[in-house]
């Protein structure tokens, strides 16, 4: 048999190989439809309520009770076409202790999410590090970057253009520099693709995540560069798909997009014993296989789910949830040490978090980033550091779970068994 039995048994859960006129007929569609786009902003709580009895034509239950649409009304700034607000779970986890550069004591970590198991996870994963004495963390590096790109009629038009944009970097900065009073362009790499060029651009965006910020400077530097090149491109972009914005990239891997961080701690024998129910050994022969295990698959990266934290803990204070797409990239290490105790770090190069604007600001997530102390202006380094230790605390857990043969009863036991 060439084709694989999975393929064959595809084709005959449609039909089988006939069935195509069937299928193509389904598939084809009708008539256009005759809804109108529109994009509505605000809140108005009669045309919510309008919409959920018209064309909804269903009953909106806590969607938009009084209760939601009391909250929904503090978010108008951050929806289109709003018509309700949807509630996850939140619990918590910790105190984590965290030493690092801007974050010093003991944070407490809500993570909103339906996934049962999660929060008991990075709860154990805290109190492990706590009875060792707490993580290291440290902010490595700040950049958000966004990657113009511009197509031009050859190679050599290509290169007289960046050679002309290196003579006029004052001028490309201010340009930048004129839509905010918080970000400040740090550097421009230009990418020369035969007749296409990208400028990878890379700022410090304060202490918000600063995405909308380096895209409207950005915007304003492109135009000055299309009014002032005399090498005019065919075509230009304000993103070239190049940067890395939402998605796992090597460029991101190695230059970092958002604020790179490590955390790190060393765990005392009997504490991996007694909290975790493992051994070192035995945590180390996983980590060779789960290292193997990413090699081998072609992961960008190696860790096993950074992206579980990220995505509760986004979720609960208001960061850019599709930036987890990006920011769970990076690195576990495992490295046992002379009396036993096993070292383990994490290190996220591309950590997308703020602590203004966007959903920061929304009541839920406001209280949630109010709970671990760090809400507002100058929290943005100690919430990264804080979220590398969150990090490293489900790699702790999760390791451990798998290498003592716990993982699958665990979650059996908080996922499967609903009381």
């Amino acid at each position: 048999m060439l084709f694989p039995r999975r393929l064959l048994a595809f084709i005959e859960s449609l039909g089988g190989a006939d069935a195509a006129n069937t299928l193509s007929a389904r598939l084809r569609g009708g008539a256009p439809s005759a809804r109108r786009f529109r994009v509505r902003r605000g809140v108005d709580i009669g045309a919510i309520r309008a919409w959920w009895t018209g064309e909804a034509a269903a009953a909106p239950g806590p969607l938009a009770d009084d209760a939601a649409l009391e909250v929904l009304s503090q978010c108008a700034g951050n929806i289109e076409n709003p018509i309700g607000m949807t509630a996850l779970p939140l619990g918590v986890a910790g105190p984590l202790r965290v030493n690092g550069l801007h974050a010093s004591g003991d944070y407490w970590l809500p993570l909103a999410t339906s996934e049962a198991a999660l929060v008991a996870s990075y709860a154990r994963g805290a109190h492990a590090i706590n009875q060792a004495g707490g993580t290291s963390a440290a902010l490595l590096g700040e950049n958000v970057a966004r990657a113009p790109a511009f197509v031009f009629a050859s190679l050599a038009e290509a290169g007289s253009f960046v050679a002309w944009a290196t003579r006029h970097e004052a001028d490309l900065a201010a340009a930048a520099h004129a839509t905010t009073r918080h970000g400040r362009l740090q550097a421009i790499e230009p990418m020369i693709d035969s007749d296409t060029v990208f400028l990878v651009c890379r700022y410090t965006t304060g202490d918000a995540s600063g995405q909308n910020m380096v895209t409207i400077a950005t915007e304003a530097m492109c135009r000055w560069i299309i009014a002032h090149t005399p090498v005019q491109p065919l075509h230009w972009f304000i993103e070239g798909n190049f940067s890395g914005d939402k998605k796992a990239s090597y460029l991101g891997l190695i230059g970092g997009r958002g604020r790179k961080v490590s955390a790190s701690v060393t765990l005392p024998t009997e504490v991996i014993r007694r909290t975790l129910g493992t051994d070192a050994e035995t945590m180390l022969a996983y980590a060779r296989v789960a290292q193997l295990g990413a090699t081998l698959s072609g992961q960008i990266g190696a860790q096993g789910h950074f992206a579980n934290g990220l995505a509760a803990l986004f979720i609960a204070t208001g960061q850019d949830a599709a930036c987890v797409a990006e920011s769970a990239v990076g690195f576990t290490r495992m490295e046992p040490r002379s009396d036993g105790a096993l070292f383990m770090s994490v290190t996220l190069p591309n950590l997308m978090v703020g602590t203004v604007g966007g959903g920061t600001g929304m009541p839920h997530q406001r209280a949630a980033l109010e709970l671990m102390g760090l809400a507002g202006s100058g929290k943005a380094r100690a919430l990264a550091e804080v979220t590398a230790g969150l990090c490293l605390a489900g790699e702790i857990s999760i390791m451990a779970a798998i290498a003592s043969g716990v993982f699958t009863s665990a979650h059996h036991k908080l996922a499967r068994t609903r009381g």
